[in-house]
């Protein structure tokens, strides 16, 4: 797996006016990538409360996306389809572990611990793509890129308000960090440029196979489904059942996968990943939007640390 030349030392894919072009357009690919996945937590929270299961709305939302994103994939690869044969391991270990093996591994950590250790927990992926990057491709990280590692790193434990008495549990940790390796390949695969896939196939593929993954899963017995018809509740009121239903579809699984591995493209795995980490950051604030969960002060300053953490290591980027 090579990604692409921003992770290569000694190797510049864009040069002059272009680099500036290229970094801001996937800047903001992974802006709306991860505030799109941000939104997911919040629009969760009311489908739990009406009776739905966790493994039902992770199946909902990968299986609505992939019917949305699998048009335009086949679009994408007219007369590509050799290319999508001879990268088959690839799509299946983006699909597996990066998008079906993530969702599983994060929903089974919550079920024996707090959502915070846990969220905080896979979020080092960014930490990890840096460590790969330097074992595999020798990418030596740079100051500024241990700067924002380890501002981010202070950010993420203010922004998920660890210190209020998190409930921990070997057996979460040990999926927590399931998760995390499933979100690392996620990035790692997601701006590896030899595959010759298209962003959008790539996405299409994945979920596909990420849906049927999950499918296995669920009808072992591994994935508990329930679902119910009730609206969900939120601050703006109640809504159909459907409504959020549609919303984690399109736009925190589809909107957000193809716009993260484009960006990815983009940035390469580093700045994208330290990109995503403002998820976080757009969680807290769908948090007080939809359900009323105002940010606290600790919460608020770690935003901004994160904030700094990502702004110093596009800066390493460019």
């Amino acid at each position: 797996m090579t990604d692409v030349a921003h992770d290569i030392p000694g190797v510049r894919s864009f040069s002059g006016p272009s680099t500036h072009a290229g970094l801001g357009g996937g800047l903001l690919l992974a802006l709306v990538s991860a505030t799109s996945f941000g939104m997911s937590g919040s629009l969760a929270r009311g489908l739990l409360s009406s009776g739905w299961s966790p493994g039902a709305i992770v199946l909902a939302r990968i299986g609505l996306a992939a019917l949305v994103v699998a048009p335009f994939a086949v679009v994408a690869l007219r007369g590509r389809w050799r290319r999508l044969r001879a990268q088959a391991r690839t799509v299946l270990v983006y699909g597996v572990l990066g998008l079906a093996g993530a969702q599983f591994c994060f929903f089974s950590a919550v079920t024996t611990m707090d959502v915070a250790p846990a969220l905080l927990i896979e979020y080092t992926a960014p930490a990890a793509v840096v460590v790969w990057l330097w074992a595999r491709r020798g990418r030596r990280p740079r100051p500024l890129t241990l700067a924002g590692t380890g501002l981010a790193a202070v950010g993420l434990v203010l922004a998920v308000d660890l210190f209020s008495g998190a409930d921990l549990a070997w057996s979460g940790v040990a999926w927590a960090l399931a998760a995390m390796v499933g979100l690392t390949a996620y990035f790692l695969i997601a701006a590896d440029t030899d595959t010759g896939l298209p962003p959008v196939a790539l996405t299409g593929a994945g979920l596909v196979v990420g849906t049927a993954t999950l499918a296995v899963l669920a009808a072992v017995g591994l994935l508990p489904m329930h679902a119910g018809l009730d609206p969900a509740d939120y601050r703006t009121g109640s809504t159909p059942w459907w409504v959020p239903v549609l919303l984690l579809g399109l736009v925190t699984a589809a909107l957000a996968y193809t716009t993260g591995t484009a960006a990815g493209r983009l940035l390469g795995s580093r700045t994208a990943s330290f990109v995503a980490l403002l998820e976080v950051v757009a969680s807290v604030g769908f948090a007080w939007l939809l359900i009323d969960e105002a940010p606290n002060a600790a919460q608020t300053v770690g935003g901004l640390l994160i904030i700094g953490g990502v702004v110093l290591a596009g800066l390493d980027n460019r």
